[in-house]
């Protein structure tokens, strides 16, 4: 089996949530349950269909400042510490761009509109990837398997040709029914070993 790309997902692997504090604090002044925020933001109908370009990420904040009577101010101070304790592994990102151009590689992610650009003012990751595939843009989110089959286009790759890294299990398993080879992430070394393993032919 020969690997021709690396496919990564984005938030919970190359960006994770390292201190959330910030999300605690907002839970305790608006009494909710530890968790209550996180689910919030990503999880609701309406972020569920930003996922998919059918909202905005003004849309969902909007959604939430409107049920707790949050003013512009205290809307803007939420949002800063909400994503406060997010940091991007550095480790990672270095390790994806040394696999080039041996390799092609790639970012998955099921993300707002506006993700696009995040990834490259902010973060500068279109210094290490080939593509962005973005759920937001594409109008279809992972698990849904015809996200990674615009994947392995954009890459001009066949299935047994790629391996994606995930930290959602059931990412994973979408993958895997294509016939791509996926790890599933636990922490830095872990990937980086898993991925070079399978690399060089391992099993």
């Amino acid at each position: 089996m020969i690997i021709r790309a690396v496919i990564f997902d984005f938030g919970g692997v190359l960006v994770r949530t390292e201190d959330a504090s910030g999300r605690r604090k907002w839970e305790q002044r608006l009494g909710l349950s530890p968790g209550e925020l996180d689910r919030l933001v990503f999880a609701s109908d309406l972020a569920q269909r930003s996922m998919i370009g059918q909202a905005t990420q003004r849309d969902v904040w909007s959604h939430i400042a409107a049920r707790y009577g949050l003013d512009d101010i205290a809307l803007q101070q939420m949002r800063r510490d909400f994503w406060s304790g997010d940091r991007l592994d550095e480790d990672l990102v270095q390790f994806l761009g040394m696999l080039r151009p041996r390799y092609k590689t790639a970012i998955l992610s099921n993300a707002w509109p506006g993700a696009r650009r995040m990834f490259t003012e902010h973060f500068q990751l279109h210094t290490v990837v080939d593509e962005f595939i973005i759920s937001s843009e594409e109008g279809i989110a992972k698990p849904d398997p015809r996200i990674y089959q615009i994947a392995l286009q954009r890459l001009s790759v066949q299935p047994h040709e790629a391996i994606f890294v995930d930290d959602f299990p059931e990412n994973i398993e979408g993958a895997q029914r294509l016939g791509i080879t996926a790890v599933l992430f636990h922490n830095t070394s872990q990937v980086i070993a898993e991925v070079q393993r399978h690399l060089n032919g391992g099993t």
